[in-house]
């Protein structure tokens, strides 16, 4: 009898893409009969302390997948070196983790009695353990991409700009145009990821964006009817230059067991919103490391008041939000909204986000939140922080034609304000359907439905994906 196909997971510390990837494999367990066991490695950093009690409590009714503790690091990087170049920072843990991981994995391997270890799917920050632990224990890497197709496309172009520019980190102040392939339009460099213009995170993107080349496959978190014209290219690139396989087995949600810390908080905003009007609500979220400083929300609060529509608005003013978050707003604004707005500090976005009520979303266009808002066909006013959302943001603003530009090229930590009238402009557009959009959405939220149904896109590409592993093994 030929044995179960089991796999290992390796993804980056942090609460965000464990959370993906302990979804991905779910699908993967329910999807195929052969998946009979999948081990998820569990990291450890300082940055997210919480990471591996809320990775224990997504895998708690799902015996098929296990966590595997790592040591804690005695050595971590230094911490400055994480909020000046946080990519930096995650490639430092994984080579300084590296040895423990190799151990680990031969572990698993040499105590696999009734399945075979079939091949490791590794985070892209992990992409240098293709050769450091599965080349050197023969176990095919697959890299799992939290991000999008266009992402990949950013990181194919990076080496090759890489060697063609003397100067490394002149990216002409921001306003420079580049053809990067994969992309429908020149896109201004003021949209790629920030740490593109510091030193240390530059070198971090150089390490890690070759490295795609190496691996047996990549795995993208997005749908083939969303970025047709992306995952179109990748499929030339693999005719014409021997390019990986790039599978969109997309959108991979965390839609259910998802725990709320606060349910009190929960019930409260649910009540509120079975009281609204459908599609009338404007929702403003920025995601859990997404803040706002006061001067930023007098600024979004007048403009709010300017509108004059129904609002939620979850406020962090820091990385930690606030037990009470009215404390920060304007003297009297609570009283000059009453009936129309609802402020809390954290909120059950996947449940705020399929509610009727909800009209719009103000988004910091992290990828997960992307694919949430288009999965129920909600449009966006595109407001980004931190990491790709700028990237993100251009893709929904100019690439798809799905969302509304409040600040597309807003960093945060930069500095700038975004202004009321910027924002009052932006929220008009989204909650007057500026465009027709919501039509676009929710034709992407049918496409997306479609594509993880019997015989649709993702599930296409997740049974090839899967085959090929079985089909390894059987050779």
């Amino acid at each position: 009898m030929m044995k179960k196909t089991e796999l290992i997971f390796i993804p980056v510390p942090s609460t965000g893409h464990l959370l993906v990837n302990i979804e991905f494999a779910k699908r993967l367990i329910s999807f195929d009969r052969r998946i009979n066991t999948i081990t998820i490695l569990q990291l450890h950093s300082p940055t997210s302390p919480n990471a591996a009690v809320f990775a224990k409590s997504l895998v708690a009714s799902h015996p098929q997948i296990r966590l595997h503790d790592l040591p804690v690091l005695d050595d971590p990087p230094p911490l400055d070196l994480f909020y000046r170049a946080p990519e930096a920072y995650i490639v430092q843990i994984i080579k300084r983790t590296t040895p423990l991981i190799k151990e680990a994995v031969s572990t698993i391997v040499a105590e696999s009695r009734t399945s075979r270890v079939a091949g490791l799917v590794l985070d892209l920050f992990c992409n240098s353990l293709i050769k450091d632990v599965g080349d050197e224990l023969h176990l095919p890497s697959y890299i799992f991409l939290t991000c999008n197709a266009r992402y990949l496309s950013m990181m194919k172009y990076l080496p090759d700009r890489h060697r063609r520019v003397a100067s490394k980190l002149d990216w002409s102040s921001g306003d420079e145009e580049l053809a990067i392939p994969g992309f429908v339009n020149h896109i201004p460099a003021k949209f790629l990821p920030s740490g593109l213009f510091k030193k240390e995170a530059y070198e971090a993107y150089v390490d890690l964006s070759p490295r795609f080349g190496d691996a047996k496959g990549i795995l993208v978190n997005s749908v083939a009817e969303i970025e047709d014209y992306t995952f179109g290219y990748f499929s030339q690139q693999q005719e014409e230059e021997d390019y990986p396989p790039v599978y969109p087995v997309g959108p991979i949600l965390s839609l259910e067991d998802r725990a709320s810390p606060n349910e009190e908080e929960r019930d409260r905003i649910v009540r509120w919103l079975e009281e609204q009007p459908e599609c009338s609500v404007v929702f403003l979220c920025f995601g859990s490391r997404g803040s706002v400083d006061e001067l930023q929300v007098k600024e979004i609060s007048q403009a709010l008041e300017v509108v004059g529509c129904r609002f939620l608005w979850s406020i962090r003013t820091g990385p930690v939000e606030t037990s009470d978050p009215t404390g920060v707003l304007p003297e009297g604004f609570m009283g000059r909204v009453a009936g129309k707005g609802l402020v809390c500090g954290w909120a059950p976005q996947v449940e705020v986000l399929e509610h009727k009520a909800i009209g719009g979303f103000v988004s910091h266009c992290g990828w997960n939140s992307t694919l949430e808002s288009l999965w129920f066909g909600v449009p966006v006013a595109t407001w980004p922080m931190y990491a790709e959302q700028q990237l993100n943001a251009f893709t929904l603003v100019k690439e798809l034609g799905l969302a509304v530009d409040l600040r597309m090229d807003y960093v945060s930590g930069r500095g700038g304000l975004v202004t009321c009238d910027e924002i009052v402009r932006a929220i008009r557009s989204l909650m007057d359907d500026g465009e027709g959009r919501r039509v676009k959405v929710k034709e992407m939220s049918d496409a997306a439905r479609k594509a993880v149904m019997d015989g649709g896109s993702s599930s296409v590409a997740t049974a090839r994906f899967i085959d090929e592993l079985v089909e390894d093994g059987a050779g």
